[in-house]
């Protein structure tokens, strides 16, 4: 699979939650980094998404904000 986006980040499906329209789904990415996801109940089905899982978070964006705490 090829892609344009350049942010593709490997890992495991560490858990998906599924609700009526939407299913919410952690990735784990290796030393204690996750990201989650929030992606509709049919594509996490059609997906056959599960815990342990290898997958590819894959993030194309026009926007990133960032933070800081003082």
């Amino acid at each position: 699979m090829q892609l344009s986006a350049r942010n593709q980040l490997r890992g495991t499906v560490a858990s998906v939650k599924l609700g009526e329209v939407m299913a919410e789904v952690v990735i784990d990415l290796g030393n204690g980094q996750q990201i989650t996801s929030a992606i509709t109940r049919g594509a996490a089905e059609s997906l056959g998404l599960r815990e342990g899982l290898a997958v590819v978070a894959i993030i194309k964006s026009t926007e990133v904000i960032i933070g800081k705490e003082d």
